[in-house]
C-alpha cells in the first residue's frame, strides 16, 4: 500500500502553493508585485509569500510575531519522501514568517528513506525534523524528542492523540486518517437500474446489489458485481471483524486473535458471496482495485489512496464512494484505520535546531490551510476536529463517505507486517489451496504470535472511544 501512498503524495503536489495569492491561515491577503518588461506591455507577476499578522489556530495556536532563534540566522534540514512541492508549502510559509531560518528540504526515495534515516539520526548531523510513517515506529521513535506542546492541548484539537502517548510524552500524532470504503461504478449502477436509494447499508444488501450488477455469459463472468481479490486480508479480515465486537488483539494488547468466530463469519461471508451468490470469482482478475479501474468490477472496497489512483490512472471511470456496510447498522466499530503522521524532531540535533523544529510542528498543527491541503493530497480525513465540516474536505468522495461516523473507526496501533502478511497467506490457502477456514486462521494466528515475540509491539485498541 505504501507505493500507493507515495503516488498520492505526488498527486497532491499539484495543489496550489501556500505562498501564492489568496487567504493565508490568518486570513490575510497576499500581495502581487508586477513589473513591466522594458518596451513591452507584458507584465511578469511575482507571488510573494503571505505573512500572517495575527495568531492562528484553535487550542494549539501559532503566533507569527514571535521571533525564532532570537532572529539570528539558522539552517536546518527537513527530510521527507516523494513530495517536494507539498512539503515546500510548509517551508515557504514558515520562512516567509521567519526569513532568518533556512530550511533545506531533502527528498529521499521511500525505498531508501528508512535505511538512511536511522543512520543519520544516530549521529550528530541528522535532520532536525523529518517525515514519519507509523509502520516504522519502532525503528524511529527512540531518536525522537517529545513535542513541547501540552498533550491536553493536542487532545482538544485532534482525534486519536491518546493512542500516541508514551510515558506521558507525544512524539508524533496523526494529522489525518485513512480507512476502507466501497467504490462503485456509477455507469454500471445506472445500467442495472439502481439509484442512490439502493446504496447498501448491510452486508446482505451488498450481496443483493452485487447480484444485480453481475453480468455473465453462460457460466463465465463478464462483469463482477463485487470483487475482493487480493485484499481479503487487509480490507476484511483486519477490519470487518470490529463490526462484530472482535478486536485484532487480546486484552494483553500483545497477543493476536484472528482464530475466532467473528473473523470466521467474515471469511465465510466472502466465500459464500463468490461460491453461492456468484457475484464474482477468485479467478476473475487478480486484483479487485485493478478490476474496478479496468471496468470489469462494479464494486470494490479500497482505502482512501484509491481515490487518487482512479483519478490519475483510470480517469474515464465514473465512480462514487459509500461507507462500508455493516451486519446490523450499529457496529462496535465500522472498520480499522491508519493515520498519516506528523513530523519527528531529532533529539540529537543541537538545542537551537530542535527549537526551530518544535516551532515548525506547532506552525503545521495550527495552520488549517496546510491541514486541509495535506489531507486532500493524502485522501485522509482530518484528525483535527474543527475541520470535520470543512467544505473542501467534504467535497472529496473518499472523505465524505466516512464523515458521519468518523469517531467509530478504530486504530489498533502500528501493527507489525506479519499480521497482514499471514492473513494474506490464509486467504490464499482458503480460496486457492482448499484449506479450511479453521485451519487457515489457526495457522495464521500461530505464525503471527510467534513473530510478535521478537517485536516490541503493544496494541492500542483499548484506547478506542467506544472500547468495551
Amino acid at each position: 500500500m505504501r507505493k500507493r501512498l507515495v503516488s498520492m503524495l505526488l498527486a497532491g503536489c499539484m495543489v496550489v502553493s501556500l505562498c501564492g495569492c489568496g487567504k493565508t491561515a490568518a486570513g490575510d491577503t497576499a500581495t502581487d508585485t508586477t513589473s513591466t518588461d522594458s518596451g513591452t506591455e507584458e507584465a511578469a507577476t511575482e507571488e510573494a509569500a503571505a505573512v500572517p499578522g495575527e495568531v492562528f489556530g484553535d487550542t494549539v495556536q501559532y503566533d507569527p510575531n514571535v521571533p525564532i532563534n532570537n532572529g539570528e540566522d539558522i539552517k536546518i534540514d527537513f527530510w521527507e519522501w516523494g513530495s517536494d512541492e507539498l512539503f515546500q508549502q510548509i517551508v515557504d510559509g514558515y520562512t516567509a514568517i521567519h526569513p532568518n531560518v533556512q530550511i533545506e528540504l531533502v527528498n529521499n526515495p521511500w525505498e531508501d528513506y528508512w535505511t538512511k534515516l536511522p543512520l543519520a539520526l544516530d549521529g550528530k548531523d541528522g535532520p532536525a525534523i523529518f517525515n514519519i510513517h507509523n509502520s516504522y515506529h519502532q525503528n524511529i521513535v527512540n531518536y525522537c524528542a517529545p513535542y513541547d506542546i501540552p498533550t491536553e492541548d493536542l487532545e482538544k484539537d485532534f482525534n486519536g492523540v491518546a493512542a500516541h502517548v508514551i510515558d506521558g510524552n507525544v512524539y508524533y500524532i496523526d494529522y489525518g486518517i485513512m480507512t476502507g470504503s466501497v467504490y462503485y461504478n456509477k455507469d454500471m449502477w445506472e445500467a442495472a437500474g439502481l439509484t442512490d436509494a439502493d446504496i447498501p447499508k448491510t452486508w446482505d444488501d451488498m450481496i443483493a446489489v452485487a447480484k444485480k450488477l453481475t453480468i455473465k455469459d453462460g457460466d463465465n463472468i463478464v462483469q463482477a458485481g463485487w470483487s475482493f481479490n487480493d485484499n481479503v486480508n487487509s480490507n476484511y479480515l483486519m477490519g470487518v471483524n470490529y463490526q462484530l465486537g472482535q478486536n485484532l488483539f487480546d486484552t494483553d494488547n500483545k497477543t493476536c486473535v484472528v482464530d475466532n468466530d467473528a473473523t470466521k463469519k467474515v471469511f465465510q461471508m466472502l466465500i459464500d458471496a463468490y461460491d453461492k451468490e456468484g457475484v464474482g470469482s477468485k479467478d476473475f482478475g487478480t486484483s479487485a482495485t485493478d478490476s474496478f479501474g479496468q471496468g470489469q468490477a462494479a464494486m470494490a472496497i479500497a482505502w482512501g489512496w484509491f481515490n487518487n489512483t482512479l483519478q490519475s490512472d483510470y480517469p474515464d471511470i465514473n465512480y462514487g464512494v459509500f461507507e462500508i456496510p455493516t451486519f446490523d447498522g450499529d457496529p462496535y466499530a465500522y472498520n480499522r484505520y491508519n493515520g498519516e503522521s506528523t513530523f519527528g524532531i531529532n533529539k540529537n540535533a543541537d538545542e537551537k535546531q530542535q527549537a526551530v523544529a518544535q516551532d515548525i510542528v506547532k506552525y503545521f498543527l495550527a495552520n488549517d490551510e496546510l491541514q486541509v491541503k495535506f489531507n486532500l493530497a493524502m485522501n485522509t480525513f482530518p484528525a483535527k476536529t474543527s475541520l470535520a465540516d470543512n467544505e473542501e474536505i467534504l467535497s472529496n468522495k473518499a472523505m465524505a463517505a466516512i464523515a458521519d461516523h468518523i469517531d467509530k473507526y478504530i486504530w489498533p496501533g502500528p501493527v507489525p507486517a506479519t499480521v497482514e502478511d499471514s492473513l494474506k497467506i490464509a486467504a490464499e490457502n482458503v480460496f486457492y489451496n482448499d484449506m479450511s477456514i479453521d485451519e487457515a486462521l489457526k495457522t495464521a494466528q500461530d505464525t503471527i504470535n510467534n513473530d510478535l515475540k521478537s517485536k516490541n509491539f503493544e496494541a492500542v485498541e483499548s484506547l478506542y472511544k467506544y472500547a468495551k
